[in-house]
């Protein structure tokens, strides 16, 4: 297991600068996990979209993206650790809580990472190459049994508010979560009239939380501002809302 977090932190900048003009061999069957607690496991299935096969590495963190396999404390067991995938071919991850104590009355969240280090490329003698690690890293929400509403519901009960920027230079707007339920988001922009000022980054407001979202050019309060904002669902699929935006 260490030998593969050597690499990737070897090949930790090549994947960065590779980011715009690359992509990883293998895929994640899904854009998030969702694990009832209730339930013994969960699978996640990866494909090698490419003939290569690739050795793969996979851990999940509690939320800091540089802590590396062997330091992850989060009350999950993945099985295989790391396992070579030929390419073309698919994979099963079997995720398996510990039963560990969290939160009974909102969901928890994790990340699963998942790191793709491809085989070394052929070149011809006295040719430099470069060699890229992918890693790919997806939210898993652990939700307890028997929470009140749905998660497409606390989409929609959100309350927003136009709030000073962190840097108090112009405006950002506030999301609070009353629901049970982690609300991400790919888009959120604020309409006044015919304009349109957008955040450019999304995010994540946690339950019973509070989220503050920067807003580019929002200078100044704008009158009869509504935000506009896609949630996106447990499969990943797009929830289009709408709603006032308060002072």
């Amino acid at each position: 297991m260490k030998s593969l977090t050597r690499i990737a932190c070897a090949l930790g900048l090549a994947a960065l600068l590779a980011a715009g003009s690359a992509a990883a061999s293998v895929t994640v069957g899904g854009t998030r996990v969702v694990y009832p607690l209730e339930n013994r496991e969960v699978t996640v299935k990866l494909d090698n979209d490419r003939p290569d096969p690739s050795l793969v590495q996979v851990w999940i963190d509690k939320g800091n993206a540089d802590a590396k396999p062997d330091e992850s404390s989060a009350p999950f067991v993945l099985t295989p650790p790391i396992f070579r995938m030929d390419g073309h071919k698919s994979q099963t991850l079997r995720m398996m809580y510990t039963g560990d104590a969290l939160p009974q009355d909102r969901e928890s969240v994790f990340w699963l990472n998942v790191l793709d280090v491809p085989p070394k490329a052929k070149a011809a003698q006295d040719v430099n190459t470069l060699q890229f690690a992918f890693r790919t890293r997806i939210k898993v929400f652990a939700r307890p049994k028997g929470l009140p509403g749905t998660p497409e519901k606390a989409a929609e009960e959100l309350t927003w508010k136009i709030v000073p920027s962190a840097d108090k230079n112009g405006y950002a707007v506030s999301a609070t979560n009353p629901s049970a339920y982690h609300v991400s988001f790919s888009e959120i922009d604020v309409v006044s009239g015919n304009q349109t000022y957008k955040n450019e980054i999304g995010g994540m407001v946690e339950p019973k939380g509070t989220t503050v979202f920067p807003i580019k050019n929002l200078n100044a309060i704008p009158s009869g501002a509504r935000v506009k904002y896609i949630a996106i669902s447990d499969f990943g699929g797009a929830m289009p809302n709408e709603a006032p935006l308060g002072e």
